[in-house]
């Protein structure tokens, strides 16, 4: 991971399935996200859920892809 990278990291199941309800979407309707992105977290596969933490104005704002193939 490079120091200006946001910080990535993938979602548990029970997370992700709040993330879904709250927004009230399914996992098709997220960004997309391949598999062979630099940025993709070790270990994961197609169909996880990554959260992206960046900062922008001093404020932590958070982005949500699903992994495709």
């Amino acid at each position: 991971m490079h120091i200006l990278q946001p910080k990535h990291s993938r979602l548990k199941p029970e997370e992700v399935k709040k993330l879904l309800e709250k927004y009230n979407i399914s996992v098709s309707q997220l960004p997309k996200m391949k598999i062979i992105d630099a940025a993709v977290p070790e270990g994961c596969t197609p169909g996880d859920v990554i959260k992206i933490e960046r900062e922008e104005e001093g404020k932590i704002q958070l982005y949500y892809r699903v992994v495709v193939p």
